[in-house]
């Protein structure tokens, strides 16, 4: 669990240092006269990191204190192994993974850092515990109403915001989620107390080669404790310089708050003082107040929780010809992954599953029997013609059955990449420098640079991209248009620049404004033999025996924060714009440069567990039954959120 204690970086005058904790540079601010005045609105965003647990491991690693909190909980709240748990700001997951490892079953974490989230994962599954983790801004979480008997702030993770309305949005939100009577608890700085004992200065070793010092202050209007911490390399210098706040709230302030939004049995439990393992300074957790709750009665909604939900999958048909596929079929691999997703569906206890594969009799079975839900995974689309993959969704509008992923709008304009990018580009999102060649055009333009590269303007799965596709001069880019013009008669055809940096996939799950973003992908060309354009061709997906399936390997980006940033919101704006749902995953090539450009946009992207998408789950430590029911998940709720709005 986090506490208040560091933030991220923030401006400077003095030369950077590299940070070997966190691969950045830092810069010093140098004497400070207000801390108010430097400190970023949203410090919060960027603060929970690898630094962060290196400064305050003392506290927030400490066994002791999360076993003596752990202990707390339970006695206050009375909570059952059986009961529905929800840690908010699980930060790295150490209350969460301690009630599990009781023997507490359905326990979930929610915080903003993926960071933190990530390490969750990774240690629960060290432990063999099923926890679900997720990222998720505590003003507006992903949970469902009324299925909460617990959930709790712990290690002083709340009063984070500039605004007291978005701490009260967040006590609001919580008592949605709660069932009737269900406890909220509060483990927070004690503000009367710190605002009259907080330490000005202060500084300690933490570890053999590292110290931090540390200067505190009162906000202007006295609501608001300021910090800021200079952390120090002893061979480097400085390698952060940044700022954080908390809202202090005594007692009787926050009482009324909870009294006002309907809380029930208010009580002050006890007062919680931290172990630290250096003994030094503690800091806002020095002193903190343990407070309990219930949410208010709430009237009986008539809600099927007790059964699992219905979910029909919707799938390719094996028995018909496949174009895209090797051979033209459905081969063993694709069976093999067929029954890879049975398999991790088959674990998901709170679904039902059934699956519908038979397009020749698809129409028929919808009318007849309509499912209450679709997973939509036909990407394939109907009777397997790519071209048909936004008839899907539409005959599932038709007939009214809610369904997971994008609308058939949505399908049909990403399908056409020429598309994408003059939206792309109209957005100041760089795309590469292309031709677009239609079929009743009597010549080609030939482009200014080569190499370049030649695509149909329409279609997925890399279909039209070979080892020939990049061409390196005008010969043959003439020999390859007339082969693509004869493969695919009638299909516009891109003469892009051939990208040839780096190569990132962006994920993101979730509709806005909550996502959650996994962990970028890169594509490592470095054991494909040097005669071969690095690409990822038509042979990488679907030809077994060839060097561009075996040799291209996939791999976490280690790239800067400023990069990651840049994809990741290039990513969130095509989302929207484009109007993808609950899941899609972003290409991006860099330029000779390092400038990214945009590739294509894959609304229902591969779902295969050997695909991009489910690689970029194990990064953040999600398993395959983990990131299927996340999209799952995202769609209900935007269903659901969607029927709320139209019931108003």
């Amino acid at each position: 669990m986090k506490t208040k204690r560091k933030t991220k970086g923030t401006k400077s005058v003095a030369l950077p240092h590299t940070n070997r904790l966190t691969g950045k540079t830092a810069r010093s601010l140098g004497p400070v006269s207000d801390l108010e005045r430097h400190l970023p609105s949203d410090w919060w965003s960027t603060l929970f990191n690898s630094l962060y647990l290196k400064t305050d491991g003392d506290v927030v690693e400490n066994q002791a204190n999360t076993s003596a909190e752990v202990d707390l909980l339970i006695t206050a709240t009375g909570i059952e192994p059986t009961d529905a748990i929800l840690d908010v700001c699980c930060g790295q997951g150490r209350h969460s993974i301690e009630l599990a490892s009781r023997g507490y079953k359905q326990v979930q974490g929610i915080d903003r850092s993926r960071y933190l989230i990530r390490l969750a994962r990774r240690r629960a599954k060290e432990q063999g515990l099923k926890i679900q983790f997720s990222e998720g801004d505590a003003r507006n979480m992903r949970v469902a109403e009324s299925s909460k008997e617990c959930v709790f702030l712990m290690g002083n993770s709340f009063g984070y915001f500039e605004r007291e309305e978005d701490d009260v949005a967040v006590l609001e939100n919580i008592r949605r989620f709660l069932k009737s009577h269900g406890k909220l608890v509060l483990d927070v700085v004690d503000g009367n107390w710190m605002s009259q004992n907080f330490e000005p200065r202060s500084w300690e070793w933490i570890d053999q080669r590292h110290f931090v010092n540390r200067e505190r202050s009162l906000a202007a209007d006295g609501k608001r404790i300021i910090t800021r911490e200079v952390i120090t390399q002893s061979d480097l210098g400085v390698i952060a310089d940044q700022f954080y706040a908390e809202r202090l709230y005594d007692y009787d302030e926050l009482a009324q708050i909870l009294r006002d939004l309907g809380y029930k049995n208010i009580n002050n439990v006890a007062s919680i003082e931290a172990q630290s393992t250096r003994g030094q300074d503690l800091g806002m957790m020095a002193h903190r107040l343990f407070i309990t709750c219930e949410a208010p009665e709430k009237k009986v909604v008539s809600i099927p929780v007790a059964k699992p939900q219905s979910v029909a999958v919707l799938m390719g048909d094996p028995k018909l010809p496949d174009t895209v596929k090797r051979n033209g079929q459905f081969n063993q691999e694709d069976m093999q992954t067929i029954d890879r997703l049975k398999e991790a569906l088959s674990t998901l206890p709170q679904y039902k599953t059934s699956y519908l594969d038979d397009h020749r009799t698809l129409i028929k079975q919808l009318i007849a029997h309509p499912p209450d839900f679709v997973f939509n995974l036909c990407d394939e689309g109907f009777k397997n013609k790519a071209t048909q993959e936004l008839h899907v969704p539409a005959l599932l509008e038709i007939l009214e059955i809610p369904y997971t992923g994008a609308a058939p709008g949505c399908l049909s304009l990403c399908y056409d990449k020429s598309k994408v990018h003059a939206i792309a580009a109209s957005m100041e999102i760089p795309v590469p420098l292309e031709t677009y060649f239609h079929p009743g055009d009597q010549a080609a333009n030939i482009p200014a640079i080569f190499p370049a590269l030649l695509k149909p303007a329409c279609g997925d799965s890399s279909i039209g991209i070979t080892q020939q596709a990049v061409v390196h001069d005008a010969q043959e880019l003439v020999a390859y248009l007339s082969h693509l013009q004869t493969e695919f008669p009638g299909v516009s055809i891109l003469v892009q620049e051939y990208l040839q940096g780096a190569e990132y996939s962006v994920t993101l799950i979730g509709n806005p404004p909550n996502f959650e973003t996994l962990p970028i992908l890169e594509v490592d060309y470095s054991q494909l033999p040097e005669d071969l354009p690095k690409i990822l061709s038509y042979e990488s997906k679907w030809i077994p025996d060839s060097p561009y399936w075996t040799q291209i390997q996939y791999r976490e980006a280690n790239i800067s924060e400023e990069l990651r940033n840049q994809l990741i919101n290039y990513s969130k704006q095509l989302f929207e714009r484009t109007e993808c749902r609950d899941y899609a995953r972003f290409d991006f090539r860099c330029d000779a440069t390092g400038i990214p450009k945009l590739l294509e946009v894959n609304p229902n992207p591969g779902w295969c567990w050997d695909g991009k998408m489910n690689l970029m789950a194990g990064f953040a430590g999600m398993d395959y039954e983990a990131l299927l029911d996340n999209i799952l998940q995202a769609a209900q709720e935007r269903i659901n959120e969607s029927h709320s709005k139209q019931a108003e």
